[in-house]
C-alpha cells in the first residue's frame, strides 16, 4: 500500500513549478494566470453517448467522477466520498518523453463517522502520460474506470466498484444502479454561469445500491447504503466574480432525486444556480433556471482547523416556473439542508490545493420532516477557488 508521503506541500510545489497550476487553488496560482499557455477551445454543446462518455475526455481541461453516499453496518452510520479529478496540463502535451505528465490525476476520499463526530480522509496525486507501462494512474475513455495507484472506480457489466486503500480507513464498494442516468441541464448540457462558454457535460447516477465492506481502525464490517455518482467534464468552469459554490445531490424517501447548486460571489451573492428534480420512475424531469433558486444561511460553523466559516445548516427555496402545466409533485418548495455533523472539512491543499467542505447531510421538508439524504458540498470559503 502506497503511503502519503509527509513533503506532499513541496511535491505540490514542484508541480506548479514545471507543470503549471493545481487543479483547485486560490486566486494567486489559478489557471491562465501567471502563465502564458494557450486557452483551451470552447465547450460544444452535442448529444451525449454511452457509454463512450462514462469515459474520460482527455481533450477537456477538468474532469471529476464523483460518488458519495450513506452507509449501514450494525446500526451505525457512516458517509463516505470518492472522487477521481483529472487535470489536462498544456505545456507538456506535445511532449513525446513517456514520462511527460499529459494528465494530472488527483483522487480524495473520506468517511464521515457519524457516532464518532469525526472525519476520516485521504488523498493521492498521480501523473499520466497515456503509456500504461510507466504510468501510476489511468483514466479510461472507453468506460469509467480511473485508476491511481491501488484507489479505483470501475464500471463492470452494470456495477461500479469503488476500491480505496488509505492510511487509516479502507473501503471496497459494489454500486448497482436502480434507475437510468439522469442528464442534467439540457440532455447533459449544464451552464454554469452567464456566459455560453461557461458550462459542462453533466450526468448523474441517483439511488445506488451499495453492498461492500468498510474498514476502520483495522475492523472490517459489512455495510449497505444508497449511494450517488455525478460525473462532469469542462474547459472552464467559473465567471470571474465566482469564488466557490453550494452543491447538493440528495436521494429522496420517495425515491425521486434532487440537484441543486449556487456559484457565488465574494460578498455571497449568486452568480449562478441550476440543479433539477426527478421523479421516481424516471418519467419526469424539472430543470431549473437561475431565478428557480434561492439560498438561504441558517446556521453556520467555524472550523478551528483552517478558520473558514461554513454554512451547515442551509435553506434552499425552490420555484417552479419552468414546470407550469406538468403534474409535478416535487420535494416543496422551502428545504432546509442540515449537516449530520459539523466537522466534514477537508484539506486537499497537498494534491488540488483547496480546502473545502464535504459531508453527508439530511433534507427536511418545510414541516422539519427528513425526506432525504445526500451530500453537501461547500467550496471557496477558506479562499477563492479557481478551475
Amino acid at each position: 500500500m502506497p503511503t502519503p508521503t509527509p513533503h506532499l506541500p513541496h511535491r505540490r510545489q514542484l508541480l506548479i513549478a514545471v507543470l503549471g497550476a493545481p487543479l483547485w487553488g486560490d486566486g494567486a496560482h489559478a489557471f491562465g494566470q501567471e502563465r502564458t499557455t494557450p486557452a483551451h477551445p470552447d465547450l460544444r454543446k452535442r448529444p451525449l453517448q454511452f457509454p463512450r462518455d462514462l469515459g474520460s475526455h482527455p481533450e477537456t481541461a477538468i474532469e471529476w467522477w464523483y460518488v458519495t453516499g450513506e452507509l449501514q453496518a450494525k446500526g451505525r452510520t457512516y458517509g463516505f466520498q470518492l472522487t477521481f479529478f483529472r487535470s489536462r496540463v498544456p505545456n507538456t502535451q506535445n511532449m513525446h518523453s513517456a514520462f511527460a505528465a499529459r494528465q494530472l490525476i488527483f483522487a480524495h476520499a473520506a468517511v464521515t463517522d457519524v457516532a464518532g463526530q469525526r472525519l476520516i480522509h485521504d488523498q493521492r496525486i498521480a501523473r499520466s502520460s497515456g503509456k500504461a507501462t510507466v504510468d501510476l494512474a489511468s483514466a479510461s475513455e472507453t468506460d469509467t474506470d480511473v485508476r491511481l495507484h491501488n484507489w479505483s472506480l470501475a464500471r463492470r457489466e452494470g456495477q461500479y466498484q469503488a476500491q480505496i486503500d488509505g492510511a487509516d480507513f479502507a473501503f471496497s464498494l459494489a454500486l448497482t444502479e436502480t434507475q437510468p442516468l439522469l442528464l442534467q441541464g439540457d440532455a447533459g448540457w449544464s451552464r454554469k454561469g452567464p456566459q455560453p462558454a461557461q458550462a459542462s457535460f453533466y450526468y448523474s447516477l441517483p439511488h445506488l445500491s451499495v453492498s461492500g465492506e468498510l474498514t476502520l481502525a483495522g475492523q472490517k464490517q459489512a455495510v449497505t447504503g444508497r449511494a450517488w455518482l455525478d460525473h462532469e467534464w469542462s474547459q472552464s468552469l467559473l465567471d470571474a466574480r465566482a469564488v466557490g459554490w453550494d452543491w447538493i445531490g440528495m436521494n429522496l424517501s420517495d425515491g425521486s432525486a434532487l440537484t441543486a447548486f449556487r456559484l457565488r460571489d465574494k460578498d455571497g451573492g449568486m452568480v449562478w444556480a441550476g440543479g433539477s428534480w426527478r421523479d421516481k420512475d424516471a418519467n419526469q424531469v424539472v430543470v431549473f433556471a437561475p431565478q428557480d433558486l434561492a439560498f438561504r444561511t441558517l446556521r453556520t460553523w467555524k472550523s478551528p482547523a483552517s478558520g473558514a466559516t461554513y454554512p451547515v445548516l442551509l435553506g434552499i427555496d425552490i420555484r417552479y416556473p419552468s414546470a407550469s402545466g406538468t403534474s409535478m409533485a416535487g420535494p416543496g418548495r422551502s428545504l432546509v439542508v442540515r449537516a449530520v455533523i459539523d466537522n466534514q472539512e477537508l484539506d486537499s491543499r497537498s494534491t488540488t490545493g483547496a480546502i473545502y467542505w464535504e459531508g453527508l447531510s439530511e433534507l427536511l421538508d418545510a414541516n422539519q420532516q427528513v425526506i432525504g439524504r445526500g451530500y453537501l458540498e461547500l467550496t471557496g470559503y477558506a479562499s477563492a477557488l479557481r478551475l
